[in-house]
């Protein structure tokens, strides 16, 4: 352990299969030792499915799992102290403090009274939740409860960390405290394994990238090659006013070379393959009483990498996510 370049989990042919559906189709891939690797794909594209696999949850229909080098295909609960898993849903107990929850925890490793304590008290401390650790972790906030959830899968120090929607439904100064804690995680050594649906978070995080579309595996890079290869895209935005009508129809049908989305009721914006013409693009909107008050080139981003791969807009997968459905 603790080899740079090594892998820390090695993923060949992985497969799972309900019935007659795939939810993941020979995925292939290596996760780094004391990388965050993210893991992004639409609702039900597999992401949770794997991780189920990847932590002994559910048993492969085929395909290998290493770690470390070794094969643990048929028996991941084996190597299971060497991870920490976060799940998008809490599994600690409600009726216990948040003291109570991580000594408990760590006495399923194995850790002594003493030590247990004593490592419950320092991550109670480090995630700032002394005031509540002798609070019953029902009335916790949904920040409070992930920042424990995340103490909990590292009260035993392990090298490999998985996350699932670690972000999701928290407010934005919790967000911003557990993207923290991740950093300073990565930079002591520990390897993190992160789904996620929140784009700018994995930018932010992740050295690499890998898209999973309907069980497939279909795209592996760092964030800044995978915007590099969509460089040749060209994206206008618009600052609209006047009508509230949604041109996004006919606009496809007279620049049948672009592709519109409405961001906002004031925000339009056109991906293209080739260079933009901005004055019979702004000429048809004023024909149809809708005023330009800025168009301004933007530089391609991961967000556009995503929607390029998946075909599927984020802030209708979010709105998915927020309606409680969750990933597979």
């Amino acid at each position: 352990m603790n080899d740079p370049g090594a892998a820390a989990i090695e993923v060949r042919g992985l497969t799972k299969q309900f019935g007659d559906s795939l939810a993941v189709d020979r995925a292939e891939f290596d996760v780094i030792e004391g990388e965050v690797f993210g893991y992004l794909g639409p609702n039900g594209a597999g992401k949770t499915t794997t991780i189920n696999m990847l932590t002994g949850l559910a048993r492969p229909t085929a395909g290998t799992i290493r770690y470390f080098g070794r094969d643990v295909t048929q028996n991941v609960k084996k190597v299971q102290h060497l991870m920490g898993v976060v799940p998008d849903e809490s599994n600690l107990y409600p009726e216990l403090t948040g003291q109570e929850n991580l000594c408990f925890c760590a006495s399923l490793y194995g850790m002594r009274k003493s030590e247990r304590e004593h490592q419950a008290r320092e991550l109670i401390a480090q995630f700032g939740l002394a005031d509540a650790a002798g609070k019953r972790f029902a009335v916790y906030s949904k920040g409070m409860k992930r920042k424990l959830a995340i103490a909990a899968a590292i009260i035993h120090r392990p090298p490999i960390l998985f996350l699932d929607e670690p972000t999701t439904g928290i407010d934005v100064s919790s967000a911003r405290q557990v993207r923290q804690m991740l950093t300073d995680l990565k930079s002591q050594g520990t390897t993190i394994f992160l789904t996620t649906h929140y784009i700018e978070e994995a930018e932010r995080l992740c050295d690499r990238i890998a898209f999973i579309l309907d069980g497939k595996l279909v795209k592996l890079d760092t964030p800044g090659n995978l915007v590099r290869g969509i460089q040749n895209q060209h994206v206008v935005e618009l600052t609209i006013s006047g009508s509230g009508t949604d041109l996004t129809g006919p606009l496809h049908e007279t620049f049948s070379e672009g592709r519109f989305e409405r961001i906002s009721a004031t925000i339009l914006r056109m991906h293209s393959d080739l260079p933009v013409q901005l004055a019979p693009l702004i000429r048809f909107l004023e024909e149809r009483g809708v005023g330009v008050l800025e168009a301004r080139v933007i530089r391609p981003s991961l967000e556009d990498v995503f929607v390029t791969i998946t075909g599927v807009e984020l802030e209708q997968m979010r709105k998915e996510k927020e309606k409680g459905g969750r990933g597979s």
